[in-house]
């Protein structure tokens, strides 16, 4: 995927090391989810006495210097890396939000997006909240606070849990105690690990794997994972379940990283099978397949190997090399600049493509800009042809579930076929991989998945927008003394 397609969503992170200080290995965790957040990072940890936080906009490695990490006493912690889907681009806004009251000191790492975080926010208002930022990560916290005044650690959880709607991993610390929660549908992954030391909750388990851990399993949807203060062990507690699931599918075509392990299945993996999933749906001859990198690779990798079991007289090739040091911050203030930036970012090798046909394996075509600029570079390089082959279906709707995807209009397949995004691009053919082959690649049923993007049906009740299923409303109204009686 490149710059113009979906932006990442947040990384988060929650540690409980015994007598181990935290800082550093939550510095190194968030040095691994970096690619999930590049706007702000923020470690927050508790001594046993009080709360010490450091959150500072830019990368990982600009946010922290030895100072800083040395100032973030305490074994226990929780860390976040962003890029903003909801609320502005600035420090209010930055996590872990972090909040002291009557009942202690609070810490909270997001991701993902809630749908009715608004109405929260006016009624927490109309009770005497004060909000510093217009973020939901701070509807979360103050809800929870809440509910801490009047109740236990665990139904104060399920409490705001049962008031929340949307897609929510979070990594929480009350005072010196770090939980980890999934929303009841499991849309933001989550997971568990054991270190030397503690153990670890992480967005993804390649946060685990820097720390030379060992993942435990996923935190199921609708659960409550608790650290023990001294690293010993955790507790978890199933506070809701659901008949469906919605998985992000998009987190295996392209946002996670590839050596991450996530919902029982390797994200390499599943690539490489949906890469000869598309060779299977849509596959085409041609003298090269390349992959335009990053994430695209596996699924060249696996399209090329299901063509050359069946026979077809193809090559895998790095026919694009992609320069790391053009970023979003590139200046391009005329369309000529513009159409330069793809050229300084992904370069062709002109003796694998000249004279021959290829095809470009993407996993997604999101506004088209990209897509057309890309084939037309492999014409100019001398391409004889150039097939496109996308290891997703046809993105058609936003996304409000944490993903900066586009608005509906900016979607080049929100209101054209296939053919048509074709000629847009200029491509000779072009392939989409179905919805189908994205439930098998990942053995489960579409009905488990979120496919809000490609289908336009949402698994959270969105205004304005068409639901696939029973949506459960949250609570609103009535303070903590409305908590369910239930445990």
């Amino acid at each position: 995927m490149t710059a113009s397609g979906p932006r990442e969503k947040c990384g988060v992170v929650g540690v409980s090391l015994g007598d181990r200080a935290s800082a550093r290995p939550l510095y190194y965790a968030l040095y691994a989810l970096q690619h999930r957040g590049q706007e702000s990072a923020g470690i927050v940890t508790h001594d046993g006495f009080q709360q010490h936080s450091h959150v500072s906009m830019g990368l990982v490695g600009d946010a922290f210097d030895e100072a800083d990490l040395a100032g973030l006493n305490g074994s226990v912690g929780i860390g976040h890396v962003r890029y903003p889907t909801a609320g502005s681009v600035d420090t209010s806004c930055a996590q872990p939000f972090s909040v002291s009251f009557k009942s202690g000191s609070l810490g909270l790492s997001h991701n993902g997006n809630l749908v009715n975080a608004a109405e929260i926010r006016d009624e927490l208002a109309g009770l005497g909240h004060a909000f510093t930022s217009d973020g939901d990560t701070e509807v979360i916290a103050h809800d929870l606070a809440r509910n801490l005044l009047e109740e236990d650690l665990v139904r104060a959880v399920k409490h705001t849990m049962r008031r929340i709607h949307g897609s929510y991993s979070l990594t929480i610390m009350h005072d010196d105690t770090v939980m980890g929660v999934r929303d009841p549908e499991g849309n933001r992954p989550l997971c568990i690990g054991e270190l030397d030391e503690g153990y670890i909750l992480a967005s993804e388990s390649a946060a685990i794997d820097v720390l030379d851990g060992e993942l435990v399993r996923d935190v199921r949807p609708g659960e409550l994972v608790i650290l023990q203060p001294d690293g010993a062990d955790f507790d978890a507690y199933q506070l809701f379940e659901r008949e469906r699931s919605a998985h992000c599918f998009f987190e295996h075509v392209y946002f996670a990283r590839p050596d991450s392990a996530m919902d029982g299945h390797l994200v390499y993996d599943v690539r490489r099978e949906l890469g000869r999933q598309l060779w299977a749906e849509s596959g085409v001859d041609s003298d090269v397949v390349m992959p335009v990198p990053d994430s695209g690779r596996a699924f060249a990798s696996g399209y090329a190997e299901a063509a050359q079991e069946e026979g077809a007289d193809v090559e895998f090739a790095e026919g694009l090399m992609k320069n790391r040091y053009v970023g979003r911050t590139f200046i391009m203030p005329t369309q000529d600049a513009r159409e330069r930036a793809v050229r300084l970012k992904l370069n062709p090798i002109s003796d694998v493509v000249e004279g021959r046909t290829v095809t470009l394996i993407d996993d997604s075509i999101v506004r088209g800009t990209t897509s057309n600029q890309l084939v037309q570079l492999m014409r100019d390089v001398g391409a004889e042809g150039v097939h496109v082959r996308i290891g997703a279906p046809p993105i058609v709707a936003p996304c409000y579930m944490g993903i900066d995807m586009a608005t509906r209009e900016e979607l080049i397949a929100a209101d054209r076929t296939v053919e048509e995004i074709r000629e847009e691009i200029g491509a000779d053919s072009l392939g989409y991989l179905s919805i189908d082959a994205v439930a098998e690649a990942l053995s489960t049923s579409r009905a488990d998945l979120c496919l809000g993007c490609v289908t336009g049906e949402y698994p959270y009740d969105i205004d304005g927008e068409t639901t696939d299923r029973d949506v459960e409303r949250p609570v609103i109204g009535g303070g903590a003394e409305a908590a369910p009686s239930d445990d």
